[in-house]
């Protein structure tokens, strides 16, 4: 992998995305049924906050203990929604940022997702997977440009 790519290059672009107004039961739906980690939350295409299955997780942990009603649980998983729970203000990249930026991000924050955006809409998402993916697949990683 050469790490002077541009991002789109291993992003993810088919990506699952949430209204602000989804139940958490809906996130808690495709956080176990498409095994992901990290759900952009966005408004019309524009990325608008992400939301973690740590987020999630912390969001369960907060209310449930072992003589938790089903029912009341069902009522909180329908009623609250996935902005009362998002990361707002998180770090972007866009399309032609390059990889090593994103190594960057990874190395100095306590995230593993950075959505990827064009003029504020969402294009993709590259996380710690995709970079550990894409270095298994290939030779190593390279910080040279080659002749295309």
């Amino acid at each position: 992998m050469n790490l002077l790519n541009p991002i789109s290059s291993i992003m993810t672009k088919d990506v699952i995305t949430l209204s602000p107004d989804a139940s958490i039961s809906q996130a808690a739906e495709i956080f176990n049924d498409k095994k992901i980690h990290h759900i952009p939350v966005v408004n019309d295409m524009k990325l608008i906050g992400i939301v973690s299955k740590s987020d999630y997780l912390f969001f369960r942990r907060g209310f449930l203990n072992d003589n938790t009603d089903e029912r009341i649980e069902d009522i909180r998983m329908n009623n609250y929604e996935v902005q009362d729970i998002m990361t707002q203000g998180i770090a972007t990249m866009e399309p032609t940022d390059k990889i090593n930026v994103a190594l960057e991000v990874f190395k100095e924050n306590m995230f593993h997702a950075i959505p990827i955006v064009e003029d504020g809409n969402l294009k993709g998402i590259v996380t710690t997977y995709d970079i550990i993916s894409t270095l298994a697949k290939s030779n190593g990683a390279v910080a040279e440009y080659t002749n295309v």
